[in-house]
């Protein structure tokens, strides 16, 4: 971390998008000093923990002129991560037993997740910078400032300059589709899991899923509750895979990838196994979309690489104007947007000074080198969940804030272990009691919680 030498400085700063990221950055950007307008399209705080039955028109979401629906979130769904490691550290995620509509639960479910950050932007004052239904159309730099063109619900198109912004979107609304061999002229119904809603539509069908990791275990299991077979293929598996897996419905199966689709209906698998499906579901993830971001093709998006990114956050050209808070891929994500976003609120006012911008291109040619010499395809560039206590400390360290705590990574690291061994009881077996116990104990020594830690810990079983 370089000394700051120039007196520390407010700035005038956008932040595209109020969703957790949006909410956290905007909170830090105000403790710097900076003045902070929070572009935001729907009517509510949340992004993509605001649950809707609607979806896309289209169900692959390929068509460009389709109606768009920024959540992806299915009805069914609960966190992958526990409570304690979710919540910012200095606002715990912390179990309301005493509210009947809340959900207590170690690993809740979306509507709790989407009263946290609600909770959140009424503690912090989130609102008040907020403009709702208000979609932000282009982003473009002008004379060493950045010009954000806005569009309200009603048309109106508005332009304002900014010294800075802070892209905070999210990746979880543009389907990336896998290719199937044939697929074109397979004649059954296919969906990816952004426009996956409930299981209903799939009673009594034959239905493949493609993908294993959480949204692939989850909605697979939720499909074939209503289903005659469920049939989930993984790239993750061995060619010769072929699994009966008994819960929840004795109607499910683990195949390796699909080898290719047929006209008649058929699906072959790679370990030969063939299948006539109605259905296919594809939780196959999603891709970095900007659309509003003009940069005269400085920045790009290949193969799922954002480029070039220095730690993720700061395009060297264009730093510290415009930032990223929210593109790495990992568990402990409410404090990785938090601590992010302090290093954008330090570098903006001055106090942290950022390497030069060839400096910091070296960086990130020396990190591609790393993972192409580890044999880490491209699409995983921004796949950090194996070391992201280690990226977030050294974030952290560069805008002299705390680490973060080691139970945190612990818990989140066990639970995919558990998500991989045990899909279908993860979220309610466990075996880090001990990192329960010190979570709390920890709020307790940071008086972030008004209660004895046994409150939490008894009831919380």
């Amino acid at each position: 971390m370089a000394p700051a030498q120039n007196p520390i400085t407010s700035k005038h700063v956008a932040v595209i998008g109020a969703g957790a990221a949006g909410i956290i950055t905007s909170r830090e950007l105000r403790r710097e000093g900076h003045s902070v307008v929070v572009y935001e399209r729907e009517k509510q705080v949340g992004g993509l923990w605001v649950y809707t039955p609607k979806s896309d028109s289209d169900p692959l979401s390929l068509d460009p002129t389709r109606s768009k629906v920024h959540s992806s979130i299915y009805e069914s769904l609960r966190t992958n991560v526990p409570r304690e490691s979710m919540g910012v550290r200095d606002f715990p995620f912390l179990p309301r037993f005493d509210d009947e509509s809340r959900d207590p639960r170690r690993y809740p479910n979306h509507r709790e997740v989407l009263a946290y950050i609600q909770d959140f932007a009424r503690e912090f004052k989130i609102e008040e910078m907020i403009r709702f239904e208000t979609e932000v159309v282009r982003v473009e730099p002008v004379d060493g400032k950045w010009r954000v063109q806005s569009k309200k619900s009603g048309g109106f198109l508005e332009d304002e300059i900014y010294d800075a912004v802070v892209v905070c979107n999210g990746h979880y609304t543009e389907p990336n589709i896998t290719h199937i061999p044939g697929i074109k002229s397979w004649p059954g119904k296919q969906i990816h899991s952004h426009n996956y809603r409930v299981p209903d539509p799939f009673e009594n069908e034959v239905v493949v899923v493609i993908g294993n990791f959480a949204s692939g275990a989850d909605i697979s299991r939720d499909i074939a509750k209503v289903a005659k077979e469920v049939h989930i293929a993984s790239r993750a598996r061995e060619p010769h895979t072929y699994e009966k897996i008994s819960v929840p419905q004795n109607n499910l199966w683990m195949h390796s990838e699909i080898d290719t689709a047929n006209e008649d209906g058929s699906i072959v698998f790679k370990n030969g196994k063939v299948v006539f499906a109605d259905s296919i579901v594809y939780c196959t993830g999603y891709k970095y979309n900007f659309p509003f971001l003009e940069t005269n093709g400085y920045l790009r998006i290949d193969e799922k690489r954002v480029e070039p990114l220095y730690k993720h956050v700061f395009p060297p050209a264009l730093a510290p104007g415009l930032s990223f808070v929210g593109v790495p891929a990992m568990g402990i994500v409410f404090v990785m947007f938090e601590i992010q976003s302090k290093w954008v609120a330090a570098v903006l006012s001055g106090r942290v000074t950022l390497p030069s911008p060839d400096k910091m291109m070296e960086d990130i040619n020396a990190w591609y080198a790393s993972l192409d010499a580890l044999g880490i395809p491209k699409r995983h560039t921004h796949t950090i969940g194996r070391i992201q206590r280690e990226y977030l400390n050294w974030v952290a360290e560069e805008c002299g804030c705390e680490l973060v705590e080691r139970w945190r990574g612990q818990e989140v690291d066990g639970g995919y272990l558990r998500l991989v061994a045990h899909p279908e009881t993860y979220r309610d077996e466990w075996d880090d009691d001990e990192l329960i116990e010190e979570a709390y104990t920890d709020f307790s020594r940071k008086k972030l919680i008004s209660f004895d830690p046994s409150y939490y810990l008894e009831n919380g079983r």
